[in-house]
């Protein structure tokens, strides 16, 4: 029997407590319930789906693909050359298709290249036609990267506007740089513009004081909720807040200085390790309302859930533990299904049979 701990404020940005969030939980009881969609992927980073079904998803060597009722393209319908380098934690990352993209054809893209013996990340903007996507143009250039911390997770927001999860490149003290590009979460518009309200005039910093943000999700309340890794553990679940400053590299988890003005994580895993990566609200099934978290280390999913205000976790209960591995995405398609990716081949974990896989989750077996 496998034994999670978690520490949860008790108050909206103070006070915490130890609590017990579960016990290993088996499943695929029953046939088909989990079904392999496509296997043998390297490291499939980010997912997301268009209204005609088609699922898009990126590999970190650099190939864009999708797949096409059920079937794979065994075609990348983009594979990114240099500058584009894959090292480290860096390569092909997030993902998002425009909400008009059946009509526009557009897709946003975070990257990481070199220039001059130095790492970068850049947001790209390209357009699919047929089986093949064409660069449009960068929208955002020279975010801060490096052999790992690049963040990397984009999603368009109920705003409109693109969201982008940076990490410090290794480099921590650029997480409280306001000028500086990593560390943070930046807000741009879908044409590359700065939004005229961002809490930084002038500036796409949303917030900053992050380590290795690698999960965006909104709750139907529009709360916007990010997962970040701490330093070998103390991972964190923050409710971002414009102009916030969650702390790193100064603080971890719920620590606090004398005077500081930090925002605590609303969930901290304390001395256990998720590494977590990617995040979703559920809408619907059993779990819905409940944020599920991708957890690479933890090796299973987690999910949440928050009191009616959305700013205390009552409830956190693991999933899938130790049943596929290290688990990179978690993306909730239109009919309620969930695909989750596997990241066994990205150099940290054992590799299984088929690996990397997405896997196809009917709702039902989450209870």
């Amino acid at each position: 029997m496998i034994m999670l701990f978690g520490v949860y404020n008790d108050r909206k940005y103070g006070g915490k407590c130890r609590k017990k969030i579960g016990d290993e939980m088996m499943i695929n009881k029953e046939p088909n319930q989990v079904q392999s969609l496509v296997e043998y992927l390297h490291i499939p980073w980010a997912i997301d789906i268009s209204d005609d079904g088609r699922i898009f998803f990126t590999e970190r060597d650099g190939n864009l693909r999708v797949i096409t009722y059920g079937n794979l393209n065994p075609v990348p319908i983009h594979t990114f050359g240099l500058p584009f380098i894959s090292t480290g934690e860096g390569g092909l990352l997030g993902l998002a298709l425009d909400r008009d993209f059946l009509s526009n054809g557009y897709i946003y893209i975070m990257y990481t290249y070199g220039e001059k013996g130095k790492l970068y990340n850049r947001v790209v903007r390209m357009r699919v036609v047929g089986e093949m996507a064409f660069k449009e143009g960068i929208l955002l250039d020279r975010i801060p990267g490096g052999r790992f911390h690049n963040g990397g997770r984009i999603k368009i927001g109920p705003d409109g506007y693109l969201y982008i999860a940076t990490g410090d490149g290794g480099i921590h003290d650029l997480s409280q740089d306001v000028n500086s590009l990593a560390g943070k979460i930046l807000r741009i518009g879908t044409d590359g513009s700065i939004p005229p309200d961002n809490p930084f005039q002038g500036s796409p910093v949303y917030a900053m004081g992050l380590r290795n943000p690698e999960g965006l999700a909104w709750n139907d309340k529009n709360m916007l909720y990010v997962t970040d890794h701490g330093d070998t553990n103390h991972d964190e679940i923050n409710l971002i807040l414009p102009g916030g400053n969650y702390g790193s590299p100064l603080v971890i988890g719920s620590e606090k200085l004398e005077s500081d003005d930090f925002i605590e994580p609303i969930l901290e895993s304390g001395d256990t390790t998720w590494a977590p990566g990617g995040a979703a609200f559920i809408n619907s099934g059993p779990r819905k309302g409940q944020l599920l978290v991708s957890m690479l280390r933890g090796n299973g999913l987690l999910a949440i859930t928050f009191d009616e205000t959305g700013t205390q976790v009552v409830d956190v209960e693991p999933l899938l533990l130790d049943t596929y591995g290290r688990l990179r995405e978690v993306h909730q398609a239109s009919d309620g299904s969930i695909y989750i990716t596997t990241s066994n081949k990205d150099g940290r974990g054992n590799i299984h049979f088929g690996d990397d896989k997405i896997l196809k989750i009917a709702p039902s077996i989450l209870i």
